[in-house]
């Protein structure tokens, strides 16, 4: 027995040492073992997929907007030797820009935001952003590799204000399916473009003659921004500028404008558009081999290639997709992009601005990676690669890094106006509003909304 009591003070007594040696250990500074860790937030949208993907750590196994963005994000944490974290913060699409704006007014400010480069433009007249042109240079980010819808984007009085992440642009989307049993093929099995107005309207009448089926089907109803993307490719395609010089003035009465909305109200009045449908509705009749072309956005082209490979798919083996084609004077279609945004206020110290800056060159250096979404991506090199050229039709689709048309910068609030355009484009769809009235009133309340933006 005092045997036992002894080698149970011996352990004891071995076990208080050990103790103490930690404890001594402890005392010393903890940085020089484990780097402070320097936490900073990010406010995004594209979803939340944390269930699938919270614990990947590459890039390069991400699926989809959000399962790329979330393991960027993760790789990043992971793999940086500065002891950085990035915290995510999660907002829907939809209030995105309301929710973001009651945070810069309550002082609770995201170090870095995603931003449509249409909305940048706000951010940047408000003085709520900071310039990074001297932030990129220092971190090797060379401007000089945007592209040039890119560069132009994120510009604002010869300074960049955001890290440009993505070009996404208004394609055609098309059932190769439909359109060989309409004739539309070529010999190659590609499909015969339309290159008019007049010759588009052949085809759909074709395609509907010998298919049953609308050739389009696209967003009229709710989302109404859907249409103004179509009629703003189509006025681009004519060259021609609704705004003013200043951009605080719209002028709906050019005879370009007239074109472009009878050319809609007669594709629509003669069925050829798969009517009263909203955006989900609008692809899902394309899934489900209901129209031959759905008018969208980029971003689908990994969920639609994806349907494209299930046998049970209307869409199997016969998905395709073109930038918009060329129905006028020149080659233009409506693009947008994404970008990542320093808020002023956002970083409390040095060493989170620093932070953020870090991130962001993460970002750029890992951006092929985004353009698996079907994104199209804002570097020239990257846009040039073979591996980014052997992703399935970029190679036909990096051409909109030249040819996206988007809104002047100097627009205010051209999210607010391109709904207000929609509204009521979908409205001479839908109602047959006549043309006129639609040039009136879209002049009337955009115009009202420009006259109320502070300069």
């Amino acid at each position: 027995m005092r045997a036992h009591l002894l080698r149970v003070a011996r352990a004891h007594a071995r076990a208080g040492l050990l103790m103490l040696a930690a404890a001594l250990l402890g005392g010393c500074s903890p940085q020089a073992e484990t780097p402070a860790k320097t936490e900073i937030t990010l406010m995004r949208f594209f979803g939340s997929c944390d269930a699938k993907y919270a614990q990947v750590n590459d890039a390069r196994q991400g699926v989809g907007e959000c399962g790329i963005i979330t393991t960027l994000v993760n790789e990043f944490n992971a793999t940086n030797t500065q002891g950085i974290r990035v915290r995510t913060q999660i907002a829907e699409w939809a209030p995105y820009y309301d929710q973001l704006t009651a945070r810069l007014v309550a002082k609770d400010i995201p170090t870095v935001a995603v931003m449509h480069e249409s909305a940048l433009g706000d951010y940047v007249r408000r003085r709520l952003v900071e310039p990074l042109d001297a932030d990129l240079q220092r971190l090797g980010v060379p401007v000089a590799d945007f592209t040039e819808h890119a560069r132009r984007g994120v510009s604002f009085e010869g300074q960049v204000y955001a890290l440009p992440f993505d070009t996404w642009a208004w394609l055609w989307h098309i059932n190769t399916r439909l359109w060989q049993q309409a004739g539309l093929l070529d010999a190659q099995g590609q499909p015969r473009l339309p290159h008019s107005p007049e010759q588009l309207l052949a085809q759909a009448r074709q395609f509907k003659a010998r298919t049953g089926k609308p050739y389009f089907a696209w967003a009229v109803v709710k989302e109404t921004a859907a249409t103004h993307r179509t009629f703003q490719t189509l006025l681009a395609q004519q060259g021609t500028q609704l705004f003013s010089a200043d951009g605080r003035r719209i002028n709906m009465h050019q005879p370009e404008v007239v074109k472009a909305l009878g050319l809609m109200q007669q594709l629509y009045a003669e069925g050829h558009v798969k009517p009263n449908l909203d955006y989900g509705a609008a692809n899902q009749a394309f899934l489900n081999g209901e129209a031959g072309v759905v008018v969208v956005g980029t971003w689908t082209i990994d969920q639609f290639q994806r349907e494209a490979a299930k046998p049970e798919s209307a869409l199997q083996g016969g998905y395709s997709v073109v930038p918009f084609p060329q129905l006028y004077a020149r080659p233009a279609v409506f693009a947008d992009g994404h970008s990542w945004a320093l808020f002023k206020g956002g970083a409390a110290t040095p060493a989170q601005r620093e932070a953020a800056l870090q991130f962001l060159r993460f970002i750029w250096q890992r951006s092929a990676e985004w353009a698996r979404t079907g994104h199209l991506p804002v570097s020239r090199e990257v846009a040039r690669s073979e591996a980014f050229r052997q992703l399935p039709f970029r190679a036909q689709l990096a051409e909109i890094t030249q040819t996206g048309a988007a809104l002047p910068g100097n627009v205010p609030t051209q999210r607010a106006i391109e709904l207000q355009i929609g509204e009521d484009v979908s409205n001479l769809l839908v109602s047959a509003k006549p043309i006129a009235e639609v040039q009136a009133d879209v002049e009337k309340q955009v115009n009202k909304t420009l006259r109320k933006v502070r300069r």
